[in-house]
């Protein structure tokens, strides 16, 4: 899951960054409103941290702009300002929700996990499709209800192919979802990241479309829905 980070604090930015990524997420980091702007309009996230003190463009001018050009992408606001006032504002201003520093990163994580079950329509934390089952707060993947170990890296690719059940991701679109900026890209990653998984999970899990990417296949011909969600 990739996700923007406007921090211009340095400290604080690069704590959050690395403590989101050992939490399974790809993060890019800013420090300014314009650099975010830049950045919003060259990627899709699946969600923005926005700090609101920021240089050469302010949080919620950022945040104004996005929802005036109609993009709603998820936006949390991460700030030092615990006024009523300024809560109200963000959450009126459109943002999905308001966190106040200092906090603790798991409660940040939880926060970011919310709110893209809010986006996508689901309650439950767990997606399963067939006999896959994938939960993203516990970082579990089980397969017909057998746990199933998985690096990080194999954890983020599989987020990626599930969320678009069927659907063929390219290796572009792959990596994008499992690297952040300025992190090493090999050559032939997604290829052994797809090997491994299908060593563990088997060989038709993971099918391979010719001339575009990879999809998830569908074992059980069960459509792709949230656990505890089937009745």
């Amino acid at each position: 899951m990739r996700l923007l980070l406007v921090e211009d604090d340095v400290m604080i930015g690069a704590g959050i960054r690395m403590g989101l990524r050992q939490e399974d997420f790809v993060v890019d980091w800013v420090q300014d409103g314009r650099a975010a702007e830049l950045a919003l309009a060259a990627e899709a996230y699946a969600a923005v941290l926005l700090d609101l003190g920021l240089p050469r463009k302010d949080g919620f001018a950022v945040l104004e702009g996005l929802r005036r050009r109609k993009n709603r992408v998820p936006v949390l606001i991460i700030t030092a300002r615990d006024a009523v006032a300024d809560r109200v504002k963000g959450l009126n201003e459109g943002a999905d929700d308001y966190l106040v520093k200092p906090f603790d990163l798991n409660e940040l994580a939880a926060r970011i996990r919310a709110v893209l079950r809010r986006q996508a329509g689901r309650a439950e934390p767990r997606v399963t499709f067939g006999r896959l089952t994938l939960d993203p707060a516990a970082r579990r993947v089980t397969q017909a209800g057998r746990e199933i170990p998985v690096s990080a890296r194999e954890f983020a690719l599989l987020e990626a192919l599930l969320h678009r059940p069927g659907a063929a991701l390219s290796r572009a679109q792959l990596e994008e979802r499992i690297y952040g900026w300025g992190e090493e890209v090999a050559s032939n990653s997604v290829e052994v990241h797809v090997h491994n998984l299908r060593k563990k999970l088997g060989d038709a899990t993971i099918r391979t479309v010719r001339g575009v990417g990879y999809a998830i296949a569908n074992d059980s011909d069960a459509p792709c829905q949230s656990a505890g969600n089937s009745s």
